[in-house]
C-alpha cells in the first residue's frame, strides 16, 4: 500500500501484527526551477533587481492577440508548471470531479431570464440543458412567435474559446448588434444579425470594447475601439453596409490615463459617452436623432471631480462627489445649461450612506444605497417628492436593480439574495407599491436555507477602524474552534463584496467549512472613504484589515491559526500576496487568482493597458518618489523573504490583458527560489482564456473545483 504523508517515505504496517513492512519510497514531484536571468534598474536611487523578468514576452500584445506566438521557452515553463501542480494535486483528482458534480447539479441547466419588455417585444437570453453559452432570443408581449437568434453554442464551437461581450436590438427591432471574444484578451468584435432572416449582415467591427449604441433611426451604431495598447479611448460611428474603414471617428480622449465608454442613456435619447479614471471622470452625450453632432459635454473635466448623467427630458439628473460629498450626492440641471454653476441639490450628501447607482424613469428616480455594507433601494417620486425605501432583514444581504429597456413604465425589477437565499428577481410598482416575485433561483439538487446560518462580526483593525465580515455555515456546526475556514477578500477600487448567494460554495460548507467575506478597505462596504482609507499611501489598511478579520474569527471560536484558507481574486490576489507576506503563519493556505503581485514593476510600465489609468489607485512611480517606496513596500513580488510560507495556489491566463499572466508566474518562481519552507507554491495557467478565466459557464466550474480541492488539501480533508 502507498501513503503519501511523509516527503522521503513512510513504513506501512501490518494491522494483524503491527509490525513494519518494507519500507516503501515516495518519489515527490519535483516542481520546475525557473532559470534566474537578472535585469536591474534604478529608479529615485533605489536599485531593483528582477530575476524573472524574462517571463515576459517581449511581444505580449502579439501574444493577445494569438497566443501561438508565445515565446518557447516562456511556454515550455508554464507548461512544466502546470503539470507539476496537476501532479502535487493529483490525489485530489476524484474530489475535484465530484465537486464539479455537486455544482453543477445546483444549476438549472435549462435556465432563462426574466424576459424585458420593450416596445412588442420581451427579449432573453437562455440556456438549453447541457448549454455552456447563452441563447439570445425574443418573444411577443404575449408570450407567442418565441425565436432564438443567436445561439451561444453553436458560435462557440467555432473556437476554443468564446465569451459574449454584448447584444442590442435596433430600435426598429429589425437587427441585434452582438460582440464576442473568442481568445480571452477582450478584443470584441462587433456582428449586426437580421431578426427576420437570422443571418448576419457583412458588418464586421474588430477590435472594440463590446458595446454599441444605436441611432434613433437604427441605421448606424455607435462604439469603442481598443487602441494598440488595448485601451478604450476612441469612439467611432458605424454605418449599416458600409466598411469598418469608412467608420466615423466622433471622439478620441487623448489622455493615455483615461478610459472611455459609452452607454445608452436613460431616456434613451442620448449615447453616453463617459471617460475617466479612478479619481475623475467626464461625460458628453450625443442625441441619437443627429448622431453626426459634435458630442455635448456636460461638464468639463476637475481632478478628483466624479459625476454621472441621468436624462429626463430637458432635465438632467446628477450623481456626483462634487463640493466635499465622499459619499455623493444628486443634483438636477437643465440640459441647457449642464455645468456645474447651473446644478442645484436634490438629494444631500450624507456621511456614510454611499449613493452607488440610480437608475431614472420618466416619473421616477431610483438609488440605490449602502450603509454599513448593507444595501437599499429608494424610491422618489419626482413629481412630488415622496421618498420610501425597499429594505431587508437578514443580516448580511445582497440588493441590486435591473435596468430595463423601458422608461415610461412605473415598474422596477430588483434582484435579492442573502447567503443562504438564492438569488430572487421582483417587479416592484413604484407607485402601487406591489411586489411580484418573477424568478428565484432553482437549485436543481435541492437547498434548504434553513439548514444554514448567516451573521455578521465586526473585526478591530490595527488602527481601531470596525471591518465587517459576513458569516456563513452550516446551522448544526458546533463552533469549537475546529472548523476549517475561507476567508474571501478584495479591498480595491472601491468595490464592494456583497454577501449574495453562491451556490459553489455550499461544497465547502457541507464538508464543515465556515466561509467568510471580509469587507475590509479599499472597497465602499462603508462608504467610499472607506474606499479612499484603503488607497495609495493608505494601501497597507487593506492588509492589515484582512489580518484583522482573520484573528476576530478565530478569538470568536469560529477556527484556530492555521485553519484558515484566504481567497482572492485580480487585486484581491494582490491582497493574497501581501497577507502572505505580513501575517502567512495565520493561515493554511492561499488562493490566489489571476494575482496582481507585481505592483511596482506594472506600475512601472506604462505600456501596460491599465497602467496609466491605475496610477490615481495606486499613485505613479515613475515620476514620484514617495510613490515608488510606498508600492516597494508592500507589493508582493518584491516583498518576498526567506522564511516558512503556507501552501499556495496561484491561478493565471496566457491572454488576460488585465493581469498579465507573467505576474503570478514571477511570482511563483520568486517564492520558491527564497522560502525556507512551508508550501508548497503551485502554478496553474490557463493556456487558453484571460483574466475571467474558462469560458463557458460549466468549463468554469473545473477552476473552481481546482481552487476548492486545494482549500480542502490545505486542511487535511482531501480525503486520502
Amino acid at each position: 500500500m502507498l501513503e503519501f504523508f511523509d516527503p522521503d517515505f513512510r513504513h506501512s504496517f501490518d494491522l494483524c501484527t503491527n509490525k513494519p513492512k518494507k519500507a516503501i519510497v515516495v518519489k515527490q514531484p519535483q516542481p520546475p526551477l525557473a532559470p534566474r536571468h537578472p535585469k536591474s534598474f534604478t529608479r529615485h536611487g533605489i536599485t531593483i533587481t528582477d530575476d524573472y523578468a524574462w517571463l515576459k514576452d517581449d511581444r505580449w500584445q502579439d501574444v493577445l492577440r494569438d497566443p501561438s506566438l508565445l515565446n518557447a521557452e516562456i511556454r515550455s515553463y508554464l507548461e512544466a508548471e502546470n503539470v507539476y501542480t496537476d501532479a502535487v494535486l493529483g490525489g485530489t483528482a476524484a474530489l475535484q470531479s465530484t465537486l464539479v458534480a455537486e455544482m453543477r447539479g445546483r444549476i438549472k441547466e435549462d435556465d432563462s431570464s426574466v424576459p424585458s419588455p420593450d416596445g412588442p417585444f420581451e427579449y432573453f437570453q437562455r440556456y438549453r440543458e447541457g448549454g455552456q453559452h447563452e441563447m439570445i432570443g425574443r418573444s411577443r408581449r404575449d408570450g407567442s412567435d418565441t425565436c432564438i437568434l443567436i445561439d451561444g453554442d453553436a458560435l462557440a464551437a467555432k473556437s476554443s474559446y468564446f465569451r459574449f461581450g454584448g447584444a442590442r436590438h435596433s430600435n426598429d427591432h429589425r437587427l441585434e448588434a452582438w460582440s464576442a471574444d473568442v481568445n480571452g484578451s477582450e478584443y470584441f468584435t462587433i456582428r449586426v444579425r437580421d431578426w427576420e432572416t437570422s443571418i448576419d449582415t457583412d458588418d464586421t467591427v474588430e477590435q472594440t470594447s463590446g458595446e454599441a449604441v444605436w441611432t434613433a433611426d437604427s441605421t448606424a451604431f455607435f462604439y469603442v475601439r481598443l487602441d494598440d495598447n488595448h485601451r478604450p479611448r476612441q469612439v467611432y460611428l458605424h454605418r449599416i453596409g458600409a466598411a469598418q474603414s469608412e467608420d466615423t471617428l466622433v471622439y478620441e480622449e487623448k489622455d493615455v490615463g483615461w478610459f472611455t465608454h459609452i452607454h445608452e442613456s436613460a431616456s434613451g435619447r442620448y449615447c453616453v459617452i463617459a471617460g475617466g479614471d479612478h479619481e475623475t471622470s467626464e461625460q458628453r452625450l450625443i442625441d441619437l436623432r443627429e448622431p453626426t453632432a459634435p458630442p455635448r459635454l456636460i461638464a468639463p473635466r476637475e481632478t478628483g471631480l466624479q459625476y454621472s448623467v441621468y436624462d429626463r427630458g430637458d432635465t438632467l439628473y446628477i450623481l456626483t462627489n462634487a463640493d466635499g460629498a465622499i459619499d455623493f450626492k444628486i443634483v438636477e440641471t437643465p440640459l441647457s445649461s449642464s455645468g456645474r454653476a447651473s446644478w442645484r441639490g436634490l438629494i444631500p450628501h450624507r456621511d456614510g450612506v454611499y449613493i452607488l447607482d440610480v437608475e431614472l424613469y420618466a416619473n421616477h428616480l431610483v438609488r440605490l444605497e449602502r450603509a454599513n455594507a448593507l444595501p437599499s433601494v429608494v424610491i422618489r417620486d419626482l413629481r412630488t417628492g415622496d421618498e420610501h425605501a425597499v429594505r431587508f432583514d437578514e443580516a448580511a444581504y445582497s440588493l441590486g436593480t435591473i435596468g430595463g429597456y423601458e422608461f415610461e413604465t412605473t415598474r422596477l425589477r430588483y434582484a435579492y439574495s442573502s447567503m443562504t437565499t438564492p438569488t430572487e428577481v421582483y417587479d416592484y410598482d413604484m407607485e402601487s407599491r406591489e411586489r411580484i416575485l418573477r424568478k428565484r433561483q432553482e437549485i436543481p439538487s435541492g437547498h434548504n436555507p434553513a439548514d444554514y446560518f448567516v451573521t455578521r462580526i465586526m473585526a478591530k483593525s490595527h488602527d481601531g477602524a470596525e471591518v465587517p465580515v459576513s458569516i456563513l455555515h452550516r446551522r448544526d456546526l458546533a463552533r469549537d474552534g475546529k472548523a476549517p475556514l475561507l476567508l474571501y477578500g478584495y479591498g480595491s477600487y472601491g468595490h464592494a463584496i456583497p454577501a449574495s448567494f453562491a451556490s459553489n460554495r455550499l461544497s465547502l460548507v457541507d464538508r464543515g467549512f465556515v466561509y467568510a467575506i471580509a469587507h475590509v478597505r479599499g472597497g465602499s462596504d462603508k462608504g467610499w472613504g472607506w474606499y479612499l482609507d484603503g488607497k495609495r499611501e493608505k494601501k497597507v489598511n487593506t492588509f492589515d484589515d484582512f489580518a484583522a478579520a482573520a484573528k476576530a474569527l478565530i478569538d470568536a471560536n469560529y477556527t484556530s491559526v492555521g485553519g484558515i484558507v484566504a481567497h482572492g481574486g485580480s487585486a484581491g490576489g494582490m491582497l493574497m500576496g501581501a497577507v502572505a507576506n505580513r501575517a502567512g503563519d495565520l493561515f493554511a493556505g492561499f488562493i490566489a487568482e489571476v494575482p496582481f503581485v507585481d505592483v511596482l514593476n506594472t506600475m512601472l510600465d506604462d505600456s501596460l493597458p491599465l497602467t496609466p489609468p491605475e496610477w490615481p489607485e495606486w499613485g505613479n512611480p515613475i515620476t514620484d518618489a514617495q510613490a515608488f517606496r510606498t508600492i516597494l513596500g508592500y507589493s508582493p513580488y518584491d516583498n518576498v523573504a526567506a522564511k516558512n510560507y503556507p501552501a499556495i495556489l496561484a491561478m493565471g491566463g496566457l491572454t488576460d490583458p488585465r493581469v498579465t499572466y507573467w505576474e503570478p508566474a514571477k511570482w511563483i518562481a520568486r517564492l520558491r527560489s527564497t522560502m525556507t519552507g512551508g508550501g508548497p507554491v503551485l502554478l496553474r495557467t490557463n493556456m487558453g482564456a484571460g483574466h475571467g478565466g474558462a469560458s463557458g459557464r460549466f468549463n468554469r466550474l473545473d477552476e473552481v473545483a481546482l481552487a476548492y480541492a486545494f482549500a480542502l488539501w490545505c486542511v487535511g480533508r482531501a480525503g486520502p
